[in-house]
């Protein structure tokens, strides 16, 4: 069994995979590939998804290893994410790319916090 810290880890890892692929498949689009907003519009459903799990895995970390850092930075980006996949739906652009790019530039930073900052590998246990 993973680590709590193993697990955090790897579903960061996982929604930076994500994200990363939406800068990509909507350059497709805007070079005239129409397919492109279709693969950016089921990424945006896989990055939020992954997003939303990486929040029950930062709120098992908070509760477990006592550390709550990975909760509010978790939270921050995933708030971020859902204005931004609204914004994306609406067709508000002004929006939509800016928010997107901090939003990646976000997740990026959360990433390298969680792979460079130690967590306590013992769970705190209750009772």
């Amino acid at each position: 069994m993973l680590t709590m810290a193993a697990q955090l880890r790897a579903v960061v890892s996982a929604h930076v995979v994500a994200i990363v692929g939406q800068p990509v498949f909507a350059g497709v689009y805007l070079t005239g590939d129409f397919d492109g907003l279709r693969w950016h519009a089921i990424g945006a459903d896989v990055v939020t998804s992954i997003g939303y799990l990486q929040v029950i895995v930062a709120i098992v970390v908070w509760i477990r290893l006592r550390q709550i850092w990975p909760f509010l930075a978790t939270a921050a980006v995933v708030a971020a994410e859902t204005v931004q996949y609204f914004a994306g739906l609406d067709g508000a652009l002004w929006l939509h790319i800016p928010l997107g790019v901090m939003t990646v530039v976000a997740l990026v930073v959360l990433f390298i916090a969680v792979w460079s900052r130690p967590l306590p590998r013992r769970e705190v246990r209750h009772g």
